[in-house]
């Protein structure tokens, strides 16, 4: 009887180790799936435009939809600046050749995301936070509860971003910060693409005739 349970304990032993086993390689993969695409992207449209009696200036309201590397749209972020000559700020990580040429499964590749957007004014510049340090970026994010293996990842990834020897015992090659802006004004949609070669562009376009004059909810 002992010699059963002993058996019976060993096969449990052995299912739970190949469940979390097979979990991780699942988790593995959709990481691997989001880190694969070959640029970010977000559009970017004004939505209101008040005049401030205290600053005496306009105030602009800009709605901020990022995309996953699948293409879908993320939940909307809305900002608020005391004016419109605004700058969106991307932040890419490379790793060294060595793992790029070897096809290492996480340090092959860039990371590349949405950091802040902010509006230099000297003592009166607005900033906010896209992204927030520590936090899985939301192009990147695993829809539903993260494993601990994802929140692991991330964390080491804001510490060698930032932390020069760390970032040089990682393999990190380079952590390249770029920040163009444009005069943001209603009428136009704006998007934003970060290459993996850490490039940031922002091309404009008017908006399709049909919402032209038509006030655009915040929702």
């Amino acid at each position: 009887m002992r010699k059963f349970l002993f058996i019976l304990f060993c096969f449990f032993i052995v299912g739970v180790w190949l469940f979390w086993r097979l979990n991780q390689e699942h988790v593995y993969q959709q990481m691997l799936e989001r880190l694969q695409a070959e640029s970010r992207a977000a559009e970017v449209l004004v939505t209101a435009v008040n005049y401030d009696e205290k600053l005496h200036r306009n105030l602009t309201t800009i709605k901020f939809v990022e995309e996953d590397s699948a293409g879908q749209d993320l939940p909307p972020k809305y900002f608020t600046f005391s004016g419109n000559l605004i700058q969106f700020q991307s932040l890419v990580v490379r790793f060294e050749d060595k793992f790029v040429a070897a096809g290492d499964r996480f340090k092959g590749r860039s990371v590349y995301l949405f950091w802040k957007v902010f509006m230099l004014d000297g003592a009166n510049t607005q900033e906010f936070p896209i992204t927030q340090v520590d936090e899985i970026p939301g192009g990147y994010k695993i829809p539903g509860k993260a494993s601990g293996f994802e929140n692991r990842f991330w964390r080491e990834f804001w510490r060698f971003a930032f932390d020069e020897n760390m970032a040089q015992n990682a393999g990190v090659k380079s952590v390249q910060i770029e920040a163009p802006g444009v005069i943001f004004i209603p009428g136009y949609l704006y998007t934003i693409h970060i290459e993996h070669d850490g490039g940031l562009r922002i091309d404009a376009r008017p908006v399709d005739g049909i919402l032209r004059g038509e006030r655009i909810p915040n929702g």
